[in-house]
């Protein structure tokens, strides 16, 4: 039995249904295929490869279509054992796609994983911000709780200080 209410959508349909046509006309990929691609490529390659866009062959005069070259980034050293894979790798994304959509593989070698960005504690909150802070977790009891709704604390009152 279907829940959702009529004309109501997941956030991850609204999002694919605008991502996929730029990605489509930008890279010749969609959402599908990178969302796909661990199982596509395998453990072996899931968390050093990326695919990056999928150039299309023109199409020809007698209107057949040609397989595109997929362009994977891969990180270091990685890259020399997918490309001893790009048979395998190949036939898998054709699988995927249900028809001979790749006919070549483009490795290139860049870092994949994007760097976390850690952030920076909040500044300890001073004078008035810092009794009225104490003043609100009066009658919590449970460290735990007052840790985190010190934290939410400083962290709200110490922004909002700075406007």
């Amino acid at each position: 039995m279907n829940d959702r209410r009529k004309g109501e959508k997941q956030i991850a349909e609204l999002a694919n249904g605008l991502i996929d046509p730029v990605l489509a006309r930008r890279a010749g990929i969609n959402t599908a295929l990178l969302g796909s691609w661990d199982e596509i490529v395998g453990a072996d390659f899931a968390n050093c490869t990326r695919p990056e866009k999928i150039a299309w062959a023109r199409s020809a005069e007698d209107g057949n279509f040609k397989p595109g070259v997929l362009t994977i980034a891969c990180e270091g050293a990685r890259a020399l054992f997918l490309s001893h894979a790009q048979g395998e790798l190949i036939q898998r994304i054709n699988s995927f796609f249900g028809f001979a959509a790749v006919h070549q593989v483009r490795i290139v070698q860049k870092p994949v994983s994007l760097a976390v960005k850690h952030a920076r504690p909040p500044q300890p909150l001073k004078g008035e911000a810092a009794l009225k802070l104490e003043d609100m977790m009066k009658g919590l009891e449970d460290d735990r709780l007052r840790s985190a709704v010190k934290r939410l604390g400083t962290a709200v009152l110490g922004k909002s200080k700075g406007r």
